[in-house]
């Protein structure tokens, strides 16, 4: 299993090189791994429907008790297949789509690692795991939205989509943390099974608060649903792929997986069913009123979202197996709308519906698949879609009136909403678009066919993905479930809601123009408002940083060793003061000798001589007299060694010094009198506090000292007569290591700019 997951980011590291071995057919060879890894999934179906399950256990970290674990059930093998044979349709359609861009690489590495990292993310049971996965999906879907670089718009939406997320993903890992501890366990299996050390600790609603964060801004639910229309700058694989089957839709499973630790309180209930059940109407109302074929399929799959999320948060039987159609029905013809809108942009230059109409003359592959996936979206039979819809008003029927109304308001708005963005484009009379439209290479209507195609396949022979969906159903709900799907059920009240559905939706279609006259009043406040609080945050964290950067990073190295000093020192000794024993100091003023005393006032008195020397001469030779005395004290206490090493850097320094000081001029005192008296009670009190830790150190001894064990053990140990040389090559070899490697780094930078010749005006 882990070679099936990181097999994917050796694969993209790979990708910029392979890439220019096959450019041509690059998205065809690149289409074969996730293709491969979709048939392995296949191929444990039977274990996984089973009821058992495959789980694999990696040694990660085992001082702290932390494996590398990955679960294979039902609920991941339906994520794990969607990814994975929509990533082989997405990868071959971008290699005619993006044909020729200079960045198609670069598109491959991302996307590549993107997939590995959804992977990790549904596969993993371990939340330290799943919550490092979690973030990788970020950062690489950053790149992928920003993928036309050059663009302000896509610069910004990738910007936008990395805070919202990356801050949910904050928060996660605080929920993570908290109830692993909380649970004793980070392994999810093992939480879920004592799933009542979660519930029953007070922090729980914190637990819930902090995960909800993450699901919530990672599944663009309200109002944190402004991110996903906005990233429909990336290009369409990248949306058809992120933003309809797969990253968008982490959240979701993040609810789904977490449901038997989590789920089943009434906080849960309320408010995930809340924020979905706002999410589906709101953006389905939003959908509306957007005129580009992404936006519109944008605000569509956010509706969606809410209506997972909403079912997830109801958690009873009937809604979560609604919940597992009708993300396999959404998967089918979401993915395959944004590829039949990339392909009309790609050949007709323009994604507006304003300009769109009867392309069927002369797209009509194209228009074979927008036409399923628009009818199974609008929940028509005999496609998929239909026996999703069914599922879900099946499990809202069963809960309460007011779930059941949203529902079938949403589910009316999404009937309109697919007949504009799936069938409008091809209706109608002919438009003159900027570019002389025609059917794609097969490359870019392979995804659209095959999707549609399993849309009309599980529609009419619903038994067919049965076992799989009742599998993940029963992830969820943590016991063993049997789902029944049929096309048809009869003359029911389900029948009559679909039958309301379509006589509604017709009417909103038809209705169009004037409805948006009627409702446009409501629009800015659910369009605007929680991306204008973005932007109103965005300028306060600039204007913050700004004011900050003036006042704390002002080019004055003295305010800074004064801001370090005095924090240092107010912290260090308000701590001293209220919890250090008095006691803890002994001090023998007997132990002095003369000669200690002697070299003490010498260093003092030098070091006030070096403040207050007129010239830099004369400080310079006043610091000199400082480094010398701490030498001598070296040799007082038996360190040669260092005493050895301090004569010369101070003898070398000295010398440098004076020939580079000699003849600059005089000081100049720029400080006024309250300045220097500042700085003085500063030097005074940061030196006092060394004073009195150095003297605390030596007044306590909680373990023997380390000297006896190295003179004992450096010839043994170190086969080294002189203990120092042992001490700096054998036991603390990192440190010495580290130093050098430090000399070796300011070396460089210094060979550099002895050899950096500079042209005219500064060039290089």
């Amino acid at each position: 299993m882990i070679v099936v997951v990181l097999s994917g980011f050796v694969l993209a590291l790979l990708a910029p090189s392979l890439y220019r071995l096959s450019a041509r057919w690059a998205g065809c060879v690149f289409s074969i791994f996730p293709a491969v890894l979709a048939l392995w999934f296949l191929s444990h179906m039977g274990e996984v429907v089973g009821g058992h399950g495959i789980r694999f256990t990696y040694p990660w970290i085992p001082a702290m008790g932390l494996e590398l674990s990955f679960n294979l059930d039902g609920l991941g093998l339906l994520f794990a297949l969607a990814i994975t044979v929509v990533g082989t349709l997405i990868i071959t359609y971008a290699g005619s789509y993006l044909h020729g861009h200079p960045s198609l690489p670069r598109f491959y590495l991302f996307i590549l690692m993107f997939m590995a990292s959804m992977l990790g993310v549904v596969l993993s049971d371990n939340l330290i795991a799943l919550f490092v996965f979690w973030e990788l999906t970020s950062v690489t879907s950053y790149f992928l939205i920003g993928y036309e670089h050059d663009k302000d718009t896509a610069r910004a939406a990738a910007l936008q989509a990395l805070i919202v997320t990356g801050t949910g993903g904050l928060a996660l890992m605080a929920g993570v943390l908290l109830m692993g501890q909380i649970g004793g366990s980070f392994e999810i299996s093992a939480l879920a099974a004592d799933n009542a050390a979660v519930q029953g600790h007070r922090l729980y609603p914190l637990v819930l608060a902090l995960v909800f964060a993450g699901a919530f801004t990672k599944s663009a639910q309200v109002p944190f649903h402004f991110w996903l229309p906005s990233a429909m700058e990336a290009p369409t694989p990248v949306s058809a792929y992120l933003h309809s089957a797969t990253m968008v839709k982490a959240g979701v499973y993040l609810l789904a997986r977490l449901s038997p630790v989590l789920g089943g309180s009434d906080i849960w209930l309320y408010v995930v069913t809340g924020f979905g059940a706002a999410t589906m109407l709101v953006s389905a109302y939003q959908a509306l009123y957007q005129t580009d074929l992404k936006k519109i399929l944008a605000y569509s799959t956010v509706s969606v979202l809410g209506t997972l999320t909403m079912l997830l948060g109801l958690g009873s039987k009937y809604a979560i197996q609604a919940a597992m159609v009708f993300l396999m029905a959404h998967v089918l013809y979401k993915a395959a709308l944004f590829l039949v809108a990339g392909s009309i942009d790609h050949e007709t230059g323009t994604r507006d519906v304003r300009q769109l109409g009867g392309l069927r003359k002369t797209m009509p592959i194209i228009c074979a698949g927008a036409a399923v996936g628009a009818l199974s979206m609008a929940g028509l039979p005999p496609f998929f879609g239909f026996v999703g819809k069914e599922a879900l008003y099946e499990a809202l029927t069963h809960d309460n009136v007011l779930v059941t109304v949203v529902g079938v308001l949403t589910s009316m708005l999404l009937f309109a909403v697919a007949w504009l963005a799936g069938i409008r484009p091809f209706s109608g009379e002919e438009t003159h678009t900027p570019k002389h439209p025609h059917d794609p290479p097969w490359t870019m209507w392979l995804g659209p066919v095959f999707l549609g195609c399993l849309s009309v396949l599980f529609g009419l022979m619903p038994a067919l993905p049965e076992n799989l969906l009742s599998a993940a159903a029963g992830s969820v709900l943590a016991k063993e479930v049997h789902m029944h799907l049929a096309l048809w059920h009869g003359f029911n009240a389900l029948l009559v809601l679909s039958l309301v559905t379509f006589a509604l939706g017709v009417l909103v279609y038809l209705n169009l123009a004037r409805l948006q006259r009627v409702t446009e009043f409501a629009l800015p406040v659910v369009r605007r408002g929680p991306s204008q609080w973005y932007a109103l945050w965005l300028r306060f964290l600039n204007w913050s940083a700004v004011g900050q950067t003036r006042v704390l990073q002002n080019g004055y190295l003295r305010l800074y060793l004064a801001t370090i000093m005095t924090v240092t020192a107010v912290l260090a000794w308000y701590t001293f003061l209220a919890h250090a024993d008095a006691g803890v100091i002994e001090f023998n003023w007997g132990d002095i000798g003369v000669h200690e005393w002697v070299l003490g006032i010498v260093a003092l008195v030098a070091s006030i001589a070096t403040v207050r020397a007129k010239t830099f001469l004369r400080a310079v030779v006043a610091l000199g007299v400082v480094g010398y005395s701490v030498a001598l004290f070296f040799v007082l206490y038996g360190a040669p060694d260092l005493a050895m090493t301090q004569f010369l850097i101070e003898t070398l320094s000295l010398i440098l010094f004076v020939f580079v000081f000699y003849y600059m001029p005089p000081f100049k005192r720029f400080s006024t009198r309250p300045v220097i008296m500042r700085h003085a009670a500063i030097g005074t009190a940061v030196g006092a506090l060394f004073t009195l830790l150095v003297l605390v150190a030596t007044s306590v001894q909680w373990h023997p000292t380390i000297s006896t064990y190295f003179s004992a053990n450096s010839y043994l140990m170190g086969q080294g007569r002189n203990i120092v040389n042992v001490i700096l090559v054998d036991f603390r070899g990192f440190d010495t290591l580290g130093e050098i490697t430090v000399l070796a780094v300011a070396g460089i930078g210094v060979y550099s700019l002895i050899r950096l010749r500079l042209g005219k005006g500064g060039d290089s």
